[in-house]
């Protein structure tokens, strides 16, 4: 969610992305009625009557980061069992431990 506050990640353009990218059947957006794509304000849900692989939601949300250059600032964490979320890589730490190792 705090990418999405702070206005780095497009909520609307990942909505957008996943709905042309889901392959169902495999076919690339033939995502009708078997798959739904929805969001709210800082998450989007997808829902789907048939099987579904979490992997494959991570490895879609991997190729949006990349492609929107996002990946060395994003990683994908699953959070539940059945959800993912966005945090920052963590930066800060790496940069303190190094001073303090002077």
């Amino acid at each position: 969610t705090h990418p999405v506050e702070d206005g780095i990640l497009e909520i609307d353009t990942f909505e957008k992305f996943l709905n042309q990218k889901i392959k169902v059947e495999g076919k690339l957006g033939n995502v009708d009625k078997k798959v739904v794509v929805t969001k709210t304000k800082t998450k989007i849900t997808i829902s789907s009557d048939i099987e579904f692989s979490k992997r494959y939601l991570k490895y879609l949300t991997k190729k949006y980061l990349k492609k929107h250059n996002l990946r060395d600032w994003l990683r994908v964490v699953a959070n539940q069992k059945d959800s993912y979320e966005l945090r920052y890589f963590q930066i800060n730490n790496e940069e303190e431990e190094e001073e303090g190792d002077d």
